[in-house]
């Protein structure tokens, strides 16, 4: 059987509070493994307005509608509201999630500042923001993190230095090349070790496969316009080949609004014979492979501004 690795990153307070707990609940429904990789520290949400600065950020944001998912107020946080500490406040909705038995993992400690600063920033900057995260997560779980995905998907060599030090086996920080119609680039893209100054690092890559739904909605793939009644179908359409994929999905997104769509791609792939499962579930079926090695790749990829790391 064929899996469908289910990464659930939690950007904000509100998808921590409010999108977490339904997935929670749907997941459970439909018999769902999953990984939930948290942001720990203080939700600036607002401060991602300086993106409105970068090339396709308006046609992303047009058509996705931020202002409808994510809300007026966490599109506040940071600049005219106060940036609520997300480990702090909402400490039951995390735990909840670890008692429910789904694995909890690292998403960032602040997601913008992680976001937009991490490519460019030193070893020192990038090990105090890993580690304020690891410190808050053992402080709220009573337990060591066993795997990281990185907001945005972006990384420097110095983090991925750091997750080694971490002792983390696996992580899923990255993507893979996708074609315009969300195809993959390379059928074969999965699991891999990353080759960085002649140097492979032990922690095994899992990249996203699939396309997220934020980078689907509103585009016109083949002559039809990807929407809320389509997008489901859509990406079912890339998994009837059976082969073993990461999704990546947001509380913010099909935790709430998008919830339905969701509740369709698990139905769906229950029905093309997958099983959703967490990253720890799937890292235990490939850790004694042979595999692959690539070098630390960016690139842009289909409905999202911005490079990302990519596995190549």
């Amino acid at each position: 059987m064929h899996s469908i690795v289910l990464k659930i990153d939690v950007d904000t307070y509100r998808g921590t509070r409010e999108g977490v707990p339904h997935l929670v609940r749907l997941l459970k429904h439909h018999h769902a493994g999953a990984t939930f990789l948290f942001s720990l520290g203080k939700d600036h949400t607002g401060w991602a307005l300086r993106r409105a600065f970068r090339p396709g950020f308006f046609q992303k944001v047009s058509r996705t509608s931020v202002l409808e998912h994510y809300g007026m107020k966490t599109l506040m946080y940071g600049v005219f509201l106060p940036a609520p500490d997300i480990g702090k406040d909402c400490v039951e909705e995390m735990r909840s999630v670890w008692r429910a038995g789904f694995e909890c993992g690292i998403h960032t400690w602040d997601h913008v500042v992680w976001q937009d600063n991490v490519r460019r920033s030193g070893a020192a900057w990038t090990q105090r923001q890993m580690q304020q995260a690891f410190d808050r997560f053992q402080k709220i779980f009573g337990a060591v993190p066993k795997t990281h995905g990185a907001a945005g998907w972006q990384m420097n060599p110095h983090a991925f230095a750091q997750l080694d030090r971490f002792g983390m086996k696996y992580a899923s920080d990255g993507r893979a090349m996708l074609n315009e119609n969300g195809t993959l680039s390379d059928p074969a893209a999965g699991p891999y070790r990353l080759h960085i100054d002649g140097v492979t690092l032990p922690c095994v890559q899992m990249p996203t496969t699939l396309p997220t739904l934020d980078e689907l909605l509103g585009r016109e793939i083949d002559g039809v316009v990807i929407n809320q009644s389509n997008i489901a179908a859509s990406i079912l359409k890339l998994t009837l080949e059976p082969r073993n994929h990461v999704f990546t999905l947001h509380a913010e997104l099909e935790g709430q609004k998008l919830a339905p769509i969701f509740n369709q791609l698990l139905s769906g792939w229950q029905e093309q014979g997958y099983q959703c499962v967490s990253m720890a579930d799937y890292f235990a079926t490939i850790q004694d492979k042979d595999l692959p090695e690539h070098p630390l790749t960016w690139a842009e990829l289909p409905g999202r501004s911005g490079e990302l790391f990519v596995s190549n």
